[in-house]
């Protein structure tokens, strides 16, 4: 896992999201107009989750994305690893062979082993992969929802399905050559 970036953060977000969306699928687009990020950015990340069976995508009009299982079977670690890769934290380069007092023949006790440096990296991700694998969409859904008013998670619905609808709405306009309720 390389430096997490940006593309992490908005991703658990548009999952938490799924977590409260019963029958609508909302597109990457809906996800991140949702939340004031960059469309063309998650629409990246989406791919990322599919192949990695985090999510479900249906293609079409009303088509969207699902999550692929329950949010209880889908841990941090999953997404992080899913989104970034799963690259090492830390990639040691080997330099305390490089020392200029060895004159370029450094001695055993210098090369010899794990570097110190790439030991102490190696526990810090072992202890950040462990702590990211225990937590799952499901729990931080329930903190999010602690903290967020009652009616919250309604009005998000409520956004995405009308979004869904004006979608759906925009399409027959396309295939009709005028607006479906439109008077011929």
């Amino acid at each position: 896992m390389a430096h997490i970036t940006n593309g992490v953060e908005y991703g658990i977000h548009c999952l938490l999201w799924l977590v409260y969306v019963d029958t609508e699928q909302p597109s990457s687009r809906d996800l991140a107009e949702l939340q004031g990020v960059s469309p063309s950015f998650v629409a990246k990340i989406f791919p990322k989750l599919e192949k990695a069976g985090i999510v479900t995508a249906n293609t079409g009009v009303s088509g969207g994305y699902r999550l692929a299982k329950s949010p209880e079977d889908i841990s941090m670690l999953d997404i992080v690893d899913a989104i970034e890769g799963s690259k090492p934290l830390f990639d040691c380069k080997e330099i305390r062979g490089q020392c200029a007092v060895f004159k370029g023949d450094p001695p055993r006790w210098v090369t010899g082993g794990v570097c110190a440096i790439h030991n102490v990296m190696l526990r810090a991700e072992k202890s950040m992969r462990d702590t990211l694998a225990q937590e799952t969409l499901a729990s931080l859904s329930r903190t999010v929802g602690q903290k967020a008013p009652r009616d919250f998670d309604v009005r998000v619905r409520s956004w995405l399905q009308e979004r869904g609808q004006a979608r759906g709405r925009a399409s027959l306009t396309r295939k009709l050559g005028r607006p479906p309720d439109a008077v011929s």
